[in-house]
């Protein structure tokens, strides 16, 4: 039997061949594309069935506004789903959230937020099967809300993943401030600039080489995240440098559990949200992915035990063996990462050199992984209008290099920050990209919320390939929370004042509405009707043959069933 890719490949390839000559011309003509889609709109409102569509000669992906290759195999999405955005707020900043809220506030925190991302992806995941596209939840704030409710959305998120770049090359300076000595004076900023280079190769060359880069970069993040769980076992029951059980002694060690009370407590939403953010992201993959009314439920439903698995038990395995005020545990050094801290403790410095290096090629994918993002928002902007049209250019490969090429340069532009101070900088655009990902969770609530009452009223709830269970408590309740959080985490900037961590916490509060206010002063624009929501134009609607290759998939049974499992996954 063929297996799933290269059957969804040569389904791409064939759709590619047939639709290039048409694409290429409404590249040049404006006009004839607006034609083609509403041909097509209205094409596929007369349609009623898969069978009536397959009968009818017509491209299924040509309601798609996106001219992007679908390369990215189940293996990637699969791999990247899993690890893909692991990085430095797991690695970096578990340690100071620890010495300032200490062990309880570090777990709880990283368990309440764990179940936001959740919900916040069930949301995702439902609208994300119906229309898998590129824009994600940034395109689909303008088919359910409005265009200036997804004009803010878009510029805070490709704000968000600019600065994530950023964030991401100034971490490396620190992870590599692990090895500095007297007689080692490597200037870490070139190493970064190194890095910074190599991302936009990885990206601009072809989506399938970054999805390859990514695969391998987050199988290698699985692996040492599972050593570090058998290390912390280890080291807690008393192969450490006293040679005594730990248990939950550091529990109750000092102000342990909660460390500054309330305030400790909510200090942290901002680090936990930072560490989480991108998890919401993995869906931008979408418009370049085979098959993907098949793989995305899938990647959705693997959440809850990604969640569980590497953030919870990270956290839980953190607070249980490193007391929160181990010595420099405040600093701005990776030196002092739970995760170098836990593998010295187990063995020596050679061990804790591991794991820094896992940590700096951790670093190095979660850069990839915003410069990826926040290319596709911007690739997104430009289709629905917020930009010039020549941002949507694409080369050979099918990848949008001016898109990639303008977020990879702001976010150097960004980076050149951290010559203020690496460690000063970083925690500055912690709190703004941490900021950053609440607001988009709170957007995809409120568009979810839209986008099930708008498929009630025209009677399309039946067309849903995955439906968010937790409809209509969890998205409700995201708005709730998350509204909560974003006004109250900020406490500790009141006592004593500080206005530095004020605007670091809060900036991001004046940025949305900023985008919002112009964007509707320009268009004077109001929340899209229910009634007249568009759930036709992109849309994807899955060949005969992918359909058939489904159901040939989700009948396999026994053996082939498990290879094809392996195949998904590592092959």
């Amino acid at each position: 039997m063929p297996s799933e890719d290269a059957i969804v490949s040569t389904q791409v390839s064939l759709h590619d061949k047939s639709s290039n000559s048409s694409r290429s011309s409404s590249s040049n003509n404006d006009n004839s594309k607006v034609k083609a889609v509403y041909s097509t709109h209205s094409v596929l409102e007369g349609v009623h069935s898969l069978e009536s569509i397959e009968s009818a000669s017509f491209d299924p992906e040509s309601n798609i506004r996106e001219d992007l290759k679908r390369d990215l195999s189940p293996r990637h999405i699969n791999m990247i789903s899993i690890a893909g955005v692991i990085g430095t707020g797991l690695y970096l900043s578990t340690s100071k959230s620890l010495h300032v809220g200490g062990p309880a506030s570090l777990f709880m925190n990283y368990s309440i937020f764990g179940g936001v991302v959740y919900l916040t992806m069930m949301c995702l995941g439902e609208m994300s099967t119906y229309m898998p596209i590129s824009g994600s939840f940034c395109s689909y704030a303008k088919k359910f809300g409005s265009e200036s409710f997804a004009c803010a959305l878009m510029w805070n998120y490709w704000f968000n993943d600019a600065v994530s770049v950023a964030s991401d090359l100034t971490a490396l300076q620190l992870v590599l401030d692990y090895w500095k000595t007297k007689d080692h004076h490597f200037p870490y900023w070139a190493a970064s600039l190194l890095f910074w280079v190599f991302v936009l190769l990885l990206n601009v060359i072809s989506v399938r080489l970054y999805g390859e880069a990514e695969y391998w970069l987050a199988l290698l993040k699985v692996i040492a995240i599972i050593i570090f769980f058998i290390l912390s076992i280890v080291v807690n029951v008393g192969h450490n440098p006293e040679h005594k059980y730990i248990g939950f002694h550091n529990w109750n060690h000092g102000d342990a559990p909660f460390v500054n009370g309330f305030k400790g407590f909510a200090s942290l939403f901002v680090s936990a949200s930072f560490a989480y953010g991108g998890t919401e992201s993995i869906t931008l993959t979408n418009g370049e992915a085979t098959n993907p009314v098949r793989n995305t439920p899938k990647v959705i439903k693997t959440v809850f035990w990604r969640i569980l698995i590497f953030y919870v038990f990270s956290a839980f395995f953190i607070a249980m063996n490193v007391p929160y005020d181990y010595p420099g545990l405040a600093t701005k050094s990776v030196m002092t990462s739970p995760f170098t801290i836990v593998f010295q403790m187990a063995g020596s410095k050679g061990a804790g050199s591991f794991m820094n290096a896992v940590i700096m090629t951790s670093v190095i994918s979660a850069c990839n992984h915003a410069l990826f993002a926040g290319s596709r928002v911007m690739y997104n902007m430009s289709l629905d209008g917020y930009l010039p049209k020549w941002v949507t250019k694409t080369n050979r490969y099918k990848a949008p290099y001016v898109a990639v090429a303008i977020t990879w340069a702001v976010g150097g532009l960004c980076f050149g920050a951290s010559f203020i101070g690496a460690g000063t900088v970083w925690i500055w655009l912690q709190n703004i990209v941490g900021v950053s990902n609440q607001i988009a969770w709170l957007c995809i609530a409120i568009t979810s919320i839209r986008f099930r009452r708008g498929l009630e009223l025209q009677g399309k709830t039946h067309e849903l390939k995955f439906k968010n269970w937790t409809y209509p408590w969890g998205p409700y309740f995201l708005v709730v929370f998350v509204s909560f959080v974003i006004l109250i985490q900020g406490w500790s900037a009141f006592d004593p004042w500080s206005t530095s961590n004020f605007f670091s916490v809060y900036l991001e509060l004046f940025v949305f509405p900023a985008c919002y206010l112009i964007w509707w002063l320009y268009k004077r624009d109001k929340f899209i009707k229910y009634e007249d929501m568009d759930f036709v134009t992109d849309k994807y609607i899955p060949s005969k043959k992918v359909n058939e290759l489904n159901e040939r998939l989700d009948n396999l049974k026994g053996w082939p069933k498990w290879r094809q499992y392996m195949s998904d996954y590592f092959f």
